[in-house]
């Protein structure tokens, strides 16, 4: 239960994000660190690549970092002594297949001061009806060197399905799918699979899904009318997600809250708007209204 006692400079709980960057627009640490700072969480940010724009406008100017220039930065971090002050590591978009390995360094820089820090892995490579648009080397980067070292990774159906080299198609499924990772992988604790449909789901609703070894729960939400979806739901859905729980909200706890605020940013984003309204609709971030209630499986 997260506390209700006043947050404090030495009680503020810090997080380190790597992933791209936008200048326009909220995508990646676009999104995530004002997210994750609306929450009350220090956030320490290092991006994978500087863009003007996501790739959803078709056109991007910018580069993308190489692995070099991520554990530079990371160095200098290291250097100012923040990096023990951080809970948790959060991932996103890599950029570059390369960049896999210096996210991997971060998170055993992290773990060496603090070994009970989480990483937060959102795996993204693609969606339904896009299909994967991230480099073809990245999934298997994902599956085979990225995916060992996550506590938590918080796939949509389509990344989970790429991770599991299998198809979804039932609720029962994709718990079991999520156990047999879990099982296989020692730091994985728990997988969150977004954007979750099948045949024995309410037509009308998609399911988020949280599996543990042992435990299981579900938030139903409604399908908005919203098209095209914004882009960056799954990098403000990790952010909410992780900064409930380094705040001290138990699992179900922060996946109703996540659902409940990126429900809550899409009723609010106009048909046709790229992105979702972080800053005029920032209060839901913290106190999503309506709210929808975890469901133990």
């Amino acid at each position: 239960m997260a506390s209700s006692t006043t947050t404090t400079a030495a009680t503020t709980p810090w997080v380190l994000s790597i992933q791209s960057h936008v200048a326009f627009g909220h995508v990646g640490n676009a999104a995530a660190v004002f997210t994750l700072q609306r929450q009350g969480v220090e956030v320490i940010n290092i991006h994978t690549v500087q863009f003007s724009n996501h790739t959803g406008y078709g056109v991007v100017k910018g580069q993308i970092f190489s692995a070099e220039h991520i554990r530079d930065v990371l160095q200098g971090i290291k250097d100012r002594g923040a990096l023990g002050r951080c809970q948790a590591i959060l991932s996103g978009y890599l950029g570059d297949a390369s960049i896999g390995q210096a996210v991997l360094d971060a998170v055993a820089e992290v773990r060496e001061l603090n070994p009970d820090a989480d990483y937060l892995c959102d795996p993204v490579m693609g969606d339904v009806g896009r299909g994967i648009y991230v480099q073809p080397a990245i999934p298997d980067v994902m599956r085979e060197q990225v995916l060992p070292a996550a506590s938590i990774i918080t796939p949509n159906r389509f990344e989970f399905e790429l991770l599991t080299q299998q198809e979804v198609t039932s609720l029962d499924d994709a718990i079991e799918q999520a156990r047999t990772l879990i099982a296989r992988l020692p730091k994985l604790r728990c997988v969150v699979i977004t954007s979750l449909d099948s045949a024995d789901i309410p037509a009308d609703e998609l399911y988020t899904v949280a599996v543990t070894a042992d435990q299981a729960w579900y938030v139903a939400s409604p399908k908005l009318p919203v098209d095209p979806l914004p882009t960056g739901l799954g990098d403000t859905f990790s952010a909410v997600m992780l900064g409930r729980l380094v705040q001290g909200d138990d699992l179900p706890e922060a996946l109703s809250h996540a659902v409940s605020t990126l429900s809550a940013l899409l009723s609010r984003t106009e048909n046709g708007q790229r992105d979702l309204p972080l800053i005029a609709a920032q209060d839901m971030i913290v106190s999503p209204a309506p709210r929808y209630s975890a469901v133990a499986i």
